[in-house]
């Protein structure tokens, strides 16, 4: 669904900007009418507080926070992610020579008694945990942003799908509710427009401010200037804010054909993570375990059908993520109907050879 033809337009008009006809090199943080842009969108959208000079653009989340990782660590330093959690963070962390360690979650999201004192940095998915799907709950969120002034520590709040919610009271992010400088709020727009933009961004505490300006700088300089541009007015020219209206609204569509199809079909199976934000939802195997999982999913996939599996840490259970973000709505049932017979397959043949 993404605007093929509003995006054409608005990098056309990129391309015969004054600033892409000097061709000079950019500011390190990004385009200022960008920064602007993205300041005032995450103001109204996700109550977000930030001015321009707060913002770094980057090249997806990874690069953000790689520059975090820049400014912050040392060999050796401890950072806690979530468990289960998004890898790709958690393999850049140890490729910087950090020591990475797996917290908890629970149904309020990180087990904040669970963190190591040592951790400088912790990265956590509080709006939508990646991969299971709660919301941390204000408790715990200040509980958090607590630990982390006691123990001299940054937060690093992942906030990649918060614009597709679909019910529920949504809750502050930590950055809004965080006195003490030590949030720094990251962004992406592959969840919204498309990952092969590579187009995100950081809201950085003024502590940081500087030292990430120079780490984004010594790291590529500065993003590409024509999709900054157009970027921006996307934004200012309400382009961005029509498209994820009419996008949510498919989304939440398939959110409640999926969810509704897995409890009536797979309650068998699987056990649905409540879950009312973001582009998949996650459910426990009942039954099945890694093994079955990882069958089920290699013989979904050649079936047309992808899901994912993910493995609980420490626990024997095992879960299962469906993707809706890229399956046409009327696609669904079928989909559904493939993997049934998958479960019906394997486990069938499970309980017979037992």
């Amino acid at each position: 669904m993404f605007p093929h033809r509003a995006w054409r337009r608005v990098v056309a008009h990129a391309l015969r900007s004054g600033e892409m006809a000097a061709g000079v090199y950019e500011n390190p943080a990004g385009n200022w009418d960008l920064r602007a842009a993205i300041a005032r969108h995450i103001g109204i959208s996700r109550s977000v507080s930030g001015s321009p000079d707060d913002i770094i653009v980057t090249n997806g989340t990874q690069q953000a926070l790689d520059i975090i990782a820049r400014v912050l660590l040392e060999p050796g330093d401890v950072v806690a992610v979530e468990k289960p959690g998004y890898r790709p963070p958690r393999d850049l962390f140890k490729a910087l020579g950090a020591r990475v360690i797996g917290v908890p979650v629970d149904s309020e999201g990180l087990v904040v008694a669970a963190l190591p004192a040592e951790a400088r940095i912790v990265h956590v998915t509080p709006s939508h945990q990646f991969p299971l799907g709660m919301a941390m709950s204000l408790s715990r969120r200040r509980a958090l942003l607590a630990w982390a002034d006691r123990n001299n520590a940054i937060v690093v709040e992942d906030d990649y799908d918060s614009e597709f919610r679909f019910g529920g009271r949504p809750l502050e992010p930590l950055q809004t509710i965080d006195s003490t400088g030590r949030v720094v709020y990251v962004g992406t727009f592959s969840k919204t427009l498309l990952p092969a933009l590579r187009l995100a961004f950081m809201v950085v505490p003024p502590s940081l401010r500087e030292a990430a300006h120079k780490a984004k700088f010594v790291t590529d300089w500065h993003t590409a200037t024509v999709a900054q541009s157009a970027l921006a007015q996307f934004i200012d020219e309400g382009a961005f804010a029509r498209h994820i209206r009419r996008v949510s609204r498919t989304y939440s569509e398939r959110h409640e054909i999926l969810t509704a199809e897995i409890k009536r079909n797979f309650s068998d199976y699987l056990d649905l993570v409540p879950s009312s934000t973001g582009l998949h939802i996650a459910a426990y195997a009942r039954r099945a375990s890694v093994d079955d999982i990882n069958a089920i999913a290699l013989r979904a996939f050649d079936l047309g059908v992808a899901v994912q599996s993910f493995p609980l840490e420490g626990e024997p259970q095992v879960g299962i993520m469906l993707g809706y973000g890229a399956i046409e709505t009327a696609q669904i049932a079928e989909g559904l109907r493939r993997l049934r017979r998958c479960f019906d397959e394997r486990i069938s043949r499970r309980s017979k050879a037992a």
